[in-house]
């Protein structure tokens, strides 16, 4: 990361989190317009943009702030002691006003009412699960990348991101501000308020495992 100045960061990880929900909630509404009914297709279509857009972001942002964009990256850097509380707390902050600065802006561009809330319920313990299991996944790319191929990780994390899009019941929000933000849009998108609590648990619990599992597995042992 280039020795630029927290403030610099911290507009870092505003910008390229609201661009990333604009990416999300803008393709899927393109993708529901264009899919006439066909949900497969309209997933595809938010598929391939999300993946896409989450590579040149990170390659955007990543050498001013590490191109976190979401809450569980942040804090598995921070039980890794890579960060302090107070910077995380910030990014925190930042994530979540960007997310929901983003996905204002793709209502914006789709002539969408820009104050919205979200009727899609995703609701039961698999969906949960699901969370988790797509959260475990991503820490773990990037945990894994980091170490062994670093300039490998923003392709990595889009090409996660995509299958996980197919292969979670959940479609992968794998984000907490992503998840409140797409509670803030009624479209394909979104996720109604009742739904987040479920997610964001789940979101938790895989980057605990994550963080406790890759750290253990690519500790370097000690010469004896």
């Amino acid at each position: 990361m280039l020795p630029v100045t927290l403030s610099r960061r911290i507009i870092a990880e505003f910008v390229g989190t609201a661009m990333l929900l604009a990416i999300v909630v803008g393709s899927g509404i393109m993708g529901e317009r264009l899919a006439a009914g066909n949900d497969a297709v309209a997933l595809l279509g938010n598929t391939i943009a999300t993946g896409a857009g989450l590579v040149v972001l990170i390659h955007m942002f990543g050498p001013v702030s590490g191109a976190h964009f979401n809450p569980v990256v942040t804090l598995a850097v921070l039980l890794r002691r890579g960060t302090t509380a107070r910077v995380a707390m910030l990014y925190l902050a930042a994530q979540l006003a960007g997310a929901i600065l983003g996905v204002w802006a793709a209502h914006a561009m789709f002539a969408e009412p820009i104050l919205q809330i979200s009727g899609k319920a995703r609701d039961g313990l698999s969906q949960g699960f699901a969370e988790s299991v797509a959260t475990f996944g991503l820490i773990g790319t990037i945990l894994s990348t980091q170490r062994s191929r670093p300039e490998f990780t923003p392709q990595a994390v889009g090409l996660y991101i995509t299958a996980a899009y197919w292969f979670t019941a959940s479609t992968s929000f794998a984000n907490p501000a992503v998840t409140i933000a797409r509670s803030l849009s009624d479209s394909f998108a979104g996720i109604a308020p009742a739904s987040i609590a479920v997610f964001i648990a789940g979101q938790l619990v895989g980057m605990l495992a994550a963080t406790l599992f890759f750290g253990w597995l690519l500790r370097e042992e000690s010469p004896s």
